[in-house]
This record gives C-alpha cells, sequence and structure tokens, in this order.
C-alpha cells in the first residue's frame, strides 16, 4: 500500500492555524476602531468596554464632520498623496533607471550623495525649509507640503534595485539596435518590466504621505488641513471623546485601506505575469 504524498505546497493544519492567529492579529486594530467608532465613551471608559459594534457610529461620524473640516481634509489628504505618489513613481523610476543600466561619468558619486541623504534626519531641515517655503509665499497652501515630498531618496535606491534584477540588459541592446532612443527604450521596454516595483513603491508612498503629520501641521493651518491635522482637533474638552476621534480615525483609515487593496492587486498580477513571460 502506498501511501500518499503531500505536495510541497500544501500546508498542514499548524500552517493554517499561524496564518489564521497573524490575520486575527493583523485585522483587530481597525476591528477596535470600528467598536469604539460606533459606542458612546462611557461605554469606551467602562470597567468591561464593548467587544462588539454599537448604533452611535453614524452619530459619531456626524459629531467628526462638525468638529473638523474632515470633507475637506480628506480631499486635500487625496490630493497631496496623489500627486506626491506620482511624482515620487515618476522620478523615481526614471533616475533608477539611468542609475542601474546608463553608463556616464560621476554615476557611483551620485548614487552615494543620493543615498546618503536617507541618513540625514528630516527634522533637521524643517526650519530651512519652512524659511524657503514663507518666501515662496506657500505656508498654509497645500503646494507647501507637495513639492517638498516630489522626489525620494528611498524610491531611487528600490527602483535602481529593483531595475538591476528585472530588466535584462539585452532588451535595452535590443531597442538601441533598433534604433529607439533613450525616452523610447524607457517607455516601451523599462515602464512594462517596473510595473511591479512601481505599483509596490506607489502603495508605499502615497500610505506615508497619507499618514504623514509633523511637515503637514507646521506648514498647513486648520483652515486648509490634510487629514491627520484635523484629526487633532477631534474630541477636544475636559474629557476627551474618544468615540468621536475614532469615528473621524476611521474615515481617515478607510482611503488608504481601498488604495491599497487596487495596487496589491496590481503588484500581485505583475509578478504573475512576469513569472509566465520568465
Amino acid at each position: 500500500m502506498k501511501l500518499a504524498r503531500r505536495s510541497p505546497l500544501q500546508g498542514g493544519p499548524l500552517a493554517y492555524a499561524v496564518l489564521a492567529l497573524a490575520t486575527l492579529l493583523a485585522v483587530f486594530p481597525f476591528y477596535w476602531t470600528l467598536v469604539a467608532a460606533s459606542r458612546s465613551n462611557a461605554e469606551l471608559s467602562a470597567a468591561t468596554p464593548a467587544l462588539t459594534p454599537g448604533p452611535n457610529l453614524f452619530h459619531n461620524i456626524g459629531e467628526a464632520l462638525q468638529q473638523a473640516a474632515i470633507g475637506s481634509a480628506l480631499l486635500n489628504s487625496l490630493l497631496v498623496s496623489s500627486v506626491v505618489t506620482a511624482g515620487v513613481v515618476l522620478s523615481s523610476t526614471l533616475a533608477g533607471f539611468a542609475f542601474a543600466k546608463l553608463r556616464f561619468r560621476g554615476r557611483g558619486l551620485l548614487l552615494a550623495l543620493t543615498v546618503g541623504t536617507m541618513m540625514i534626519p528630516p527634522q533637521l531641515g524643517v526650519i530651512p525649509l519652512f524659511m524657503v517655503i514663507v518666501r515662496l509665499d506657500l505656508q498654509n497652501k497645500l503646494p507647501a507640503v507637495i513639492l517638498p515630498s516630489l522626489v525620494s531618496a528611498f524610491g531611487v535606491f528600490f527602483m535602481r534595485q529593483f531595475l538591476l534584477q528585472a530588466l535584462p540588459d539585452e532588451l535595452i541592446e535590443a531597442g538601441r539596435m533598433d534604433g529607439a532612443s533613450a525616452l523610447r527604450i524607457f517607455r516601451s521596454i523599462v515602464l512594462p518590466v517596473a510595473r511591479p516595483g512601481m505599483a509596490v513603491l506607489g502603495m508605499l508612498t502615497f500610505m506615508a504621505t497619507w499618514n504623514d503629520f509633523f511637515w503637514p501641521i507646521v506648514a498647513l493651518s486648520s483652515q486648509n488641513p490634510t487629514v491627520q491635522v484635523a484629526l487633532k482637533s477631534l474630541g477636544q474638552g475636559y474629557v476627551p471623546d474618544q468615540s468621536v476621534v475614532m469615528a473621524g480615525t476611521l474615515l481617515g483609515t478607510l482611503p488608504v485601506l481601498v488604495v491599497f487593496a487596487l495596487l496589491g492587486r496590481q503588484i500581485v498580477g505583475g509578478i504573475m505575469q512576469g513569472a509566465v513571460k520568465g
């Protein structure tokens, strides 16, 4: 009698149990935010707080919309995050392609300087950057948050490392033999190959920009905030209303989850497409 051999890709009960536990730990903070946003502040302060959603979700969301400009803040954050993500992905892909596949004088030095800027704490540049923003008359305006973030040293290094592995030199040489210019090679050869890396970088950049709090609270006012700055003004008082704060946090989290789901599909699709072609 032959024993059936288990496929090497088939997980056992222990693997499924670990995955289920990891999923629960990852989902629980969002679930608790939903529970807290749907309860009253007194219920959250009880000795045994509730663990199931309550009936006050839409009431707390309405309170959050009245206490702070959450609606306009969401639009501001969406605009800022989208523009910054597009700028970072495009500039990083261009620079990453140049550092990875093009030969020019000073390439190593420029790459070292670019990576070296990642070692400088961002707090050291806040005062000079704010002085520049004031001179340009951009304080309390969205370009004050967008312009300093359009280029990312991490994005350049990330796309350079990705293209070193994913883009064969033979494809570039074939394009040159066909008479294609550098711009045509970038548009027709580099962009399709770099799509999975661009999706990952876009997701990371969008989430980091959306969650940024330090620079927007310095450069913007409460009359024209991003969502993180607007959340700061929620639930203020002698006894902070945590349920209203959680309702605003829930509103600020939902767009990030949607973007993560959309770009996650593109990442998986790009990886599978590259695997089939390879």
